[in-house]
């Protein structure tokens, strides 16, 4: 009997064990995984097509709701943000880091970006490949290897350059990204149906899955019944939902030759 007790108060405390991993000493709440990156595209096409603007100030809302959980968006372990593309082919560019965003209000974030993308100075080249490739470095040399990872652009999607000879949806790569980790996700927003869906479609891939939403949808977040005049933001259903349905929805992974 004293045996059996022994072996069933062992088995508790395994699975009392097993439910606080992940979990924070203070409140319970789960332990940050995610690993996230946003790129900005800042081509001339891109920041004249009517687009930029809304982008920015849709990505201070996201960028605060994540990193503080708010309305059950998905805290992050970590966040960088950077431009797609420069003013050479392969340029690396600037990664800032998630100190450069917390403790900030969605105002402050917004400002931080603009003074970050200067819509006065856009660069020739949107590179997805160089932002890939910069991308998989970062992973590695922070040890995020193996942690879930998201990467969302705001971009028109359309590639300025080629690669060992092909050119257009051809010559993006995502190989970089392939090995990082078990879930690795690219969500393109503000494009549109077209080149969503060579993105869906003609972007080779094995296991990263891609989420592309089209620019008109992407503006509908303003919309009065979406986010509501004079409630705070932490207290907008319909945005959060929204946005789960929209941007940060649960991809498939589709192989693509």
């Amino acid at each position: 009997m004293t045996r059996s007790i022994a072996i069933a108060a062992s088995i508790a405390l395994v699975l009392g064990t097993a439910a606080l991993v992940g979990c924070d000493t203070a409140g319970g709440a789960e332990t940050p995984r995610q690993s996230l990156f946003i790129g900005v595209d800042i081509s001339g096409s891109y920041m004249n097509s009517g687009h930029f603007n809304d982008s920015l100030e849709f990505l201070a809302y996201y960028i605060y709701g994540h990193l503080n959980g708010v309305g059950g968006m998905e805290r992050p372990n970590t966040l960088f943000v950077s431009s797609i593309g420069g003013a050479t082919e392969g340029e690396p560019k600037t990664f800032f880091p998630i100190q450069t965003f917390e403790n900030k209000s969605v105002e402050e974030i917004h400002a931080t970006l603009q003074e970050m993308f200067p819509k006065e100075s856009p660069n020739p080249f949107t590179d997805y490949n160089a932002f890939f490739e910069q991308v998989a470095f970062t992973v590695r040399s922070k040890n995020l290897v193996l942690r879930p990872i998201t990467i969302v652009m705001v971009s028109d999607g359309i590639p300025d350059v080629s690669r060992n000879g092909e050119t257009g949806y051809d010559a993006v790569t995502l190989k970089p990204l392939e090995r990082l980790a078990r879930s690795v996700t690219v969500r393109l927003l503000y494009t549109d149906a077209v080149v969503g869906k060579s993105w869906q479609t003609a972007v080779s891939r094995k296991r990263v899955k891609v989420w592309t939403q089209d620019a008109d949808v992407m503006r509908s977040w303003k919309d009065p019944k979406i986010m509501v005049a004079d409630v705070p933001f932490a207290e907008q259903p319909h945005f959060f939902d929204w946005v789960e349905d929209n941007v940060d929805f649960g991809v498939r992974a589709r192989r693509v030759n």
